[in-house]
């Protein structure tokens, strides 16, 4: 262990810093990082922190979060003591093209996860234990830094609850507790015994110290380590702005930089700075663990799945049946789902591969977070629920693109074809909200041959996914021979004579199908294409058929707004020929799956009713 006077050395170096590269750069969260530095530079320098800087992805490392991320400035000092960013990249701070971002992002070789909003590195954190304890095995231990204003936020203890029914002892949070938040006190200011008995009833083992006082810290590190079955939550009461007299504990400082005369006075409070001390991390050996290698598409399209030509099979069902075939190819493939297995099918995986199935009960926001920390991992979680409850974990999805997460989403229940279950269950707003993720791809399948192939493109392709599901049997379309490339499409009735084409994926298509064979028959062509890859979109198929055909409707059970309507109109915005959408546009309700189609005009009647129209 670091002696205590090197490690306050330290610790007042990385309140310099701080203050520095945040009065440099106008902006940040000096005061924030202040009250912070003594128990970081502790976790970081104290012996406590085992970490190879050289084989950042063993998964033997130690590793550490700032969950709240505006103490970046705190975060780069720390790692800049350890001899990670060069002293003079401080000065970069929040400039455009720097890699020194105003909260930690990747662009940073160092930083976890992209963490600033707050509530979500806790989550995050225990996707990285699980993985560590219960998937590598290995004794890596998994720390994150909190903001008491943060502790409100209701996802954080989704996953405390959880983390301590995973008796996840490898997972230390550590609170800093300095009572201001960003327009005032806190809701439970410097009363550490209301957050011990808060945390202590979901499950924690729980220490509190001085987070000013070195030893104490040190002594609460280690004694974290000693936990058996609990995760463990350090409570630290601090003092915002500590070190600097005009700013301790004053309101009106949070996310204000000092001007140049007030960083000299506060520089001079500081004492002595030595700008030449660093610091070292334990040693985690020289262990390593291999990468599981990603199976090449060749392979994975030998996998099979057999099922008959017209017979009734529900995708959600496929879903359950494609992840365990191509599980048994890639060993870092894990399962995430919030309760409903039973419906999503993901329980299939967890008969097969018990081992790599997490419940996560009905918490989807520390699902999602859980996903992201796994993934940091070097794990493919595939994250499934009802279409309509990824709603509720949006902004962890949000900020899983930041994170550069090679995460899958599977959501089922989609659209009001599922009927009677009312308007809630239904996922209307899913195409939206994952088309709108950056680089996001979004897969929708009609027939359980396109849902298993598309299984096996997600698995492989490195980033955000999105696959809906129906809830409803559909025929099975397709040959096992076929391929459903991400960007595709299928055009499933085509002839010279179009004059009208319909799109559209999902349990809609089949609706569409039946009104271009009853078009077919009075000689009528009526083209027909599944869009299953919704983003990216196949545009060159599309664009063919507005050249050929004289008008364009796309059909979709998911509202206007963000749908694959919009997506249509979008990629043929430069053509002459002319869009039209059905689409839900009325409050659904309950009823039967031909009644709500009906209703909501998406069903053959309304797509027969509106080629008449244009015919």
């Amino acid at each position: 262990m670091s002696d205590t006077h090197h490690l306050e050395g330290l610790a007042t170096l990385a309140r310099y810093w701080s203050l520095m590269m945040s009065t440099e750069a106008g902006s940040g969260h000096p005061t924030s990082s202040l009250s912070a530095a003594d128990i970081m530079t502790s976790l970081f320098f104290g012996g406590h922190f085992r970490f190879d800087t050289n084989a950042i992805a063993n998964p033997h490392n130690d590793r550490i979060i700032f969950s709240k991320g505006h103490a970046s400035p705190l975060f780069y000092a720390l790692w800049t003591a350890a001899g990670e960013i060069p002293e003079a990249d401080l000065s970069t701070y929040r400039k455009f093209g720097s890699y020194l971002e105003g909260h930690p992002m990747p662009t940073f070789k160092m930083t976890e996860a992209a963490t600033g909003s707050l509530g979500q590195g806790l989550s995050i954190g225990m996707g990285m234990a699980l993985c560590a304890k219960y998937l590598d095995k290995t004794d890596a231990c998994v720390y994150v830094l909190l903001g008491d204003s943060e502790m409100a936020e209701g996802s954080v203890w989704e996953t405390m609850n959880i983390a301590s029914h995973y008796k996840l002892n490898n997972l230390v949070g550590i609170i800093d507790i300095n009572r201001l938040g960003q327009r005032g006190e806190t809701m439970f200011g410097y009363d550490l015994e209301e957050y011990k008995n808060r945390v202590e009833a979901f499950g924690w083992q729980v220490l509190i110290v001085d987070g000013h006082l070195m030893e104490d810290i040190n002594r609460a590190y280690d004694e974290a380590k000693q936990s058996t079955d609990k995760p463990v939550m350090i409570l630290a009461k601090t003092i915002k702005g500590k070190g600097v007299s005009f700013l301790e504990n004053q309101e009106g400082w949070h996310g204000k930089a000092l001007d140049t005369n007030d960083f000299e006075k506060a520089r001079l409070e500081l004492g002595e700075i030595d700008t030449s001390l660093r610091g070292t991390f334990a040693s985690i050996g020289t262990t390593r663990v291999e990468e599981d290698p990603v199976p090449s598409r060749e392979v994975l399209h030998k996998i099979e799945l057999q099922y008959k030509k017209d017979a009734l099979v529900a995708t959600r069902q496929v879903y359950g049946d494609a992840l365990v075939a191509v599980g048994k190819y890639m060993p870092s493939i894990v399962a995430l789902d919030a309760e409903v297995s039973n419906s999503t099918f993901a329980d299939a995986f967890k008969k097969e591969f018990p081992e790599r199935y997490f419940e996560m009960f009905i918490a989807e926001q520390n699902m999602v977070g859980n996903a992201v920390g796994l993934a940091k991992r070097g794990k493919i979680p595939f994250v499934s629920t009802f279409a309509a409850f990824f709603s509720r974990a949006f902004d962890q999805i949000r900020m899983a693109q930041y994170t550069q997460s090679n995460v899958k989403f599977v959501g089922s229940h989609c659209g009001v074809s599922i009927g009677e279950d009312g308007a809630s269950q239904m996922g209307l707003e899913d195409i939206a909200l994952f088309r709108s993720i950056f680089d996001s791809v979004v897969l929708y399948p009609a027939d359980a041959v396109s849902a298993a192939k598309l299984i096996q493109e997600a698995a492989i392709h490195k980033g955000i996914v999105y696959i809906r599901t129906t809830r409803a049997a559909t025929p099975v379309l397709y040959a096992a021979s076929e391929s459903f490339p991400i960007g595709g499409s299928k055009v499933l009735r085509r002839s010279d004579k179009d004059v009208v084409t319909l799109i559209s994926a999902g349990i809609t298509l089949f609706e569409a199908l039946a009104v271009a064979d009853e078009y077919a028959k009075q000689e009528i062509g009526v083209r027909v294409i599944d869009v299953y890859s919704v983003k990216p979109l196949d545009t060159k198929t599309l664009l063919d058929a507005s050249r050929e055909t004289k008008a364009i409707i796309a059909i979709e059970d998911h509202y206007q707004a963000g749908g694959i309507g919009e997506a249509v109109c979008l990629a043929l915005a430069q053509e002459s020929v002319s869009v039209h959408t059905l689409c839900v546009r009325k409050m659904p309700h309950s009823g039967t799956m031909a009644e709500l189609l009906d209703y909501e005009e998406i069903s053959r009647a309304a797509i027969r009713a509106k080629v008449q129209s244009l015919l």
